[in-house]
């Protein structure tokens, strides 16, 4: 065995890698090496289960949650079979333990009437930033699909909007240097492209600008330059407390949209489709937690069919 470092087979798996994923995952590989693996692990040439265990203990005490370190061991994981592949390292197993995290906060969302009160202003002051906002709130797109929008993905015929790419800003490292590249991509999963059905007061506003708008150009900006989620972001907050409405984060408004579509009793099958949710089980663990009025109501329908 010609054995290598963890340093070493990082830099020949980097190159190896480089051609098979997005640029926007490549870059996410780089910095989870640079900030997180290659400090800890560059000069081992072995990566036994105590040191790993050890690694993710670390990284919980500095405030990483559990997804986030795990996203850190698939990408050492994908170090080590890549080492082990080429006869420059050992195979070892882990069986990780994760110390019990506090339970979850629940999703900042909307209350009804702020959900109303947004829609309401954006109807009646209308501007194609503010058009941004009102298409997340009633289709749950994310911010990066809202900066992507062309007039081109709205179909006013069909009354549908597709979503086609995103765009991101990625932090870029690239043999020692850093920088960052405004991206425009497709979606994060094949299931994000998506087509999503307009409500009838979207589809009324957009119907006459569909007439005299050019099709290439982005929704946002109605320019043939898009503008970045970053300053979309920025814009979204400077609106929020001009209406003065509680601090949320812009994808607070992707979680208002199908907490309502939960609300009215959508299945949650259907609202998973809309969210470009790549398994049903994401859209259950994030937003279908019954109340107790809910529990009885299902327990009073089980016992009345029993009766029957």
């Amino acid at each position: 065995m010609n054995e290598k470092n963890v340093r070493e087979i990082a830099a020949a798996w980097r190159e190896y890698k480089r051609p098979y994923v997005k640029q926007s995952t490549f870059a996410a590989y780089m910095l989870i090496l640079e900030n997180h693996i290659l400090p800890w692990f560059g000069d081992r040439s072995e990566l036994n289960e105590n040191e790993v265990q050890a690694f993710v203990l670390d990284k919980m005490d500095s405030g990483l949650g559990i997804k986030s370190v795990k996203d850190i061991l698939i990408v050492l994981k994908m170090v080590m079979k890549f080492g082990v592949k080429n006869k420059w390292m050992t195979y070892c197993e882990w069986d990780i333990k994760y110390p019990a995290e506090a339970s979850s906060k629940s999703l900042e969302v909307l209350s009804v009437s702020n959900h109303r009160k947004i829609l309401k202003y954006i109807r009646c002051h209308f501007s194609f930033s503010g058009l941004g906002i009102y298409i997340s709130l009633t289709t749950g797109l994310r911010i990066g699909e809202i900066c992507g929008l062309k007039w081109d993905d709205i179909n006013v015929i069909e009354g549908t909007i597709t979503v086609n790419r995103t765009i991101e800003r990625i932090y870029v490292i690239d043999e020692g240097r850093r920088h960052t590249e405004l991206i425009i991509n497709t979606p994060k999963t094949k299931n994000s492209c998506r087509e999503i059905p307009m409500n009838r007061e979207l589809l009324a506003m957009l119907k006459p600008l569909k007439k005299v708008v050019n099709g290439d150009y982005y929704v946002l900006t109605n320019d043939e330059r898009p503008t970045e989620p970053r300053t979309y972001r920025n814009y979204y907050m400077r609106l929020m407390n001009k209406l003065d409405i509680p601090k949320l984060k812009y994808h607070g408004l992707r979680h208002s949209f199908a907490t309502r579509c939960i609300e009215a009793g959508c299945d949650y099958k259907t609202v998973s489709v809309l969210l470009g949710h790549s398994n049903i089980s994401t859209t259950l663990d994030l937003y279908v937690h019954p109340n107790m009025e809910q529990k009885k109501r299902c327990i009073a329908k089980v016992f009345k069919s029993l009766e029957k």
